[in-house]
């Protein structure tokens, strides 16, 4: 939880965050942790935390506030019924006018998966093969099954940089790049494994290349790459007015995976506006109030800061 903190920009904010972190667990009705209820709880606190959200601010606003996806779906049953029940009326403030995908109801009645179609295995198998074809084993069919998306962006990154890339290299590499003097061990194949060293890494030149040093088991290396940043420019967006209910802004630092509207569509009050995501935190931005949208402020890929404007709704 510290690491994705870190990612959040809440790293100086770590110690508010533990707090949260109990106040967070008491909102959701002192629930046990083990995963992925643990993360209900954990995106909830950072989510307090980003926004300067107490206890009890959460209980007061819990009907206009865009929370986690991972939260709402917590309050709609999507992990089952907790052991004392939902706390109320929060769970109800919550879910109010966010139904379930497919239906009218804002909430499971019981066990979730009880009420789950039955699944072709052997369809979505041959499904599987025929996208991305070599072997399917039938815990990719269970993961594509359970985590659709999370397995699909996996057999990208497994396609854009190689498997071993993606299964072998430790995580914080793989999503951070390594520190400079930092040495890894990537295992390739039974038996075989390269030393990894990074000795340095180079200023961009007029084509925006940069020259990495590096050891492969103990023999020196050097090549050239793109340095993607070299092209980034800071963005200044503007933010989204406090206590103008028409300025909808993101709840988080983030980036927009989806914008569900253009200038000009009419809205009613909870209808999707813009999904963000940061660090598998998925938040479903909603519409405060019924309207017209005035201004479309962000597109697919863009990354936000916290109370950025994103929408405006007449």
């Amino acid at each position: 939880m510290l690491y994705q903190s870190k990612q959040l920009g809440l790293e100086a904010e770590w110690s508010n965050v533990k707090k949260s972190y109990a106040a967070a667990n008491r909102l959701c009705g002192d629930i046990p942790k083990v995963t992925p209820s643990s993360k209900v709880v954990g995106d909830l606190a950072q989510f307090m935390v980003a926004n300067g959200l107490t206890e009890k601010d959460v209980h007061d606003q819990a009907e206009t506030l865009n929370f986690p996806t991972s939260v709402v779906e917590y309050f709609q049953g999507y992990l089952g019924v907790p052991p004392h029940g939902f706390p109320e009326p929060l769970r109800s403030k919550i879910i109010k006018g966010r139904t379930i995908g497919g239906t009218d109801s804002t909430s499971f009645s019981g066990r979730p998966g009880a009420e789950l179609p039955p699944v072709d295995f052997g369809s979505v198998k041959k499904t599987l093969t025929e996208k991305w074809g070599g072997i399917v084993r039938d815990c990719d069919v269970m993961s594509s099954v359970m985590y659709p998306a999370v397995f699909e962006d996996w057999l990208e990154k497994r396609v854009e940089f190689g498997k071993s890339a993606v299964q072998n290299l430790p995580t914080r590499n793989f999503i951070r790049g390594m520190e400079r003097d930092e040495e890894i061990v990537v295992p390739v194949s039974d038996g075989l494994d390269l030393t990894v060293k990074l000795i340095n890494v180079g200023e961009p030149d007029s084509e925006g290349l940069v020259t990495v040093d590096f050891e492969l088991n103990g023999s020196s290396r050097r090549i050239r790459v793109k340095d993607a940043s070299a092209e980034s420019t800071t963005v200044t967006r503007e933010k989204a007015k406090e206590g103008v209910v028409g300025h909808v802004g993101a709840s988080m630092q983030s980036v927009v995976v989806e914008t569900r509207v253009r200038s000009g569509d009419e809205v009613k009050a909870g209808d999707p506006l813009v999904v963000l995501s940061a660090m598998k935190m998925e938040t479903l931005v909603t519409a405060p109030k019924d309207g017209k949208v005035e201004m479309v402020y962000v597109t697919d890929g863009d990354a936000v800061a916290q109370g950025d404007l994103l929408v405006i709704i007449e």
